[in-house]
């Protein structure tokens, strides 16, 4: 594989590479207090279908390409069923069904899905270190999301008669959660084919918008009171979390997730319910148990071991968070994404 031209690592790289799960992790604060006063699927819409449109409005100011043949326009709208329609609406129903701490999780163990697809389709390389690294990740979200009095129970007696038993955990919308995660997980890995025929950035803002508009639909159809309850407060938190949480953040994901290794990239998921838990402690006085504070740790772990994993196990590899960040001498297009032979064949 032809790796992009390399530039030296610098904080603000870092900090760009990060900001979309510190937005995400915050724009979930943000929204706790909407969803008693809206519905999920309008609040769904909410979300993307404005934030694709200033996207599109920043390709033009950017000079950035529109689509161009069917091709580019049938991977888009692939692209905005998958990772827009299924797993936003998934993800709304799912939010209503479930508690939030173990949503969380479901949602954010997709690294795992996306590391199998990544290896299946494009042989990236994962080994020990970063199997290991997945698994404390999970290990580390699941101490973060899980209700203490849940794990404690599980080593004593009284787990069949828990209200939070073994039962409860895959009812009402868990399974929808962990759809949402497996559509978000496909909708990373097909970035790498829509980026073959589409300018990442306006694919990205087209793609929030056509998969937004059924949410819509769905909503005008089946749900009532959208917005009649919502108060300043609440369009304040669904302002930031349509220009923050989904405008830049999807923007900056999938623009790094055209260019570098799909699974140290993923795996920086891992961070969206860390800082969910840090400002919901700073801003809504939530407390962090040891236990939480224990899957912190291990998600920063996890983290440096899958993103250190070919260094670990003494093999040098040029998909490295780093060439992710790093700046090619042409603008990242269709045209300047690497290509494997063996994937030619994948593409229609």
């Amino acid at each position: 594989m032809q790796s992009i031209e390399r530039a030296s690592w610098n904080p603000i790289s870092a900090l760009l590479l990060i900001a979309p799960f510190f937005l995400w992790g915050t724009a979930m604060v943000a929204m706790k207090g909407v969803i008693p006063h809206t519905s999920p699927l309008f609040m769904a819409g909410v979300r993307v279908i404005p934030a694709g449109v200033l996207i599109l409005v920043a390709a033009i100011f950017m000079g950035r390409p529109q689509p161009r043949g069917w091709k580019a326009w049938l991977w888009i709208c692939g692209f905005a069923l998958i990772d827009v329609s299924l797993f936003q609406g998934f993800l709304a129903e799912g939010l209503v069904r479930t508690g939030a701490g173990l949503g969380s999780i479901m949602i954010d163990s997709q690294p795992l899905a996306v590391a199998l697809l990544s290896l299946w389709l494009f042989g990236d390389r994962i080994g020990i270190w970063g199997w290991l690294g997945l698994v404390l990740g999970v290990g580390g979200i699941s101490l973060i999301g899980i209700p203490d009095e849940f794990l404690f129970s599980i080593f004593t007696d009284n787990l069949t008669s828990n209200s939070l038993g073994w039962q409860s955990i895959f009812v009402g919308g868990e399974w929808l959660m962990l759809l949402a995660a497996l559509s978000m997980a496909i909708g990373t890995v097909s970035i790498r084919f829509v980026s073959r025929h589409a300018d990442v950035v306006t694919a990205t803002g087209w793609h929030m918008i056509i998969g937004g508009l059924p949410l819509w639909g769905l909503s005008g159809w089946k749900e009532s009171q959208q917005w009649q309850n919502l108060a300043g407060n609440d369009w304040i938190a669904l302002a930031y979390a349509t220009i923050f949480g989904s405008a830049i953040a999807y923007g900056l994901f999938f623009y790094f997730a055209s260019r570098g290794n799909l699974t140290s990239l993923s795996s920086l998921t891992f961070l969206t319910p860390v800082f969910a838990l840090l400002f919901g402690n700073l801003l809504l006085q939530e407390t962090l148990t040891s236990l939480q504070w224990t899957g912190v740790s291990f998600t920063l772990v996890s983290i440096f071991l899958i993103n250190r994993r070919d260094m670990l196990s003494g093999k040098k590899s040029p998909e490295t968070l780093k060439e992710i960040t790093s700046t090619s001498s042409q603008p990242v297009s269709a045209v300047t994404i690497p290509v494997r032979e063996s994937e030619v064949d994948m593409v229609p």
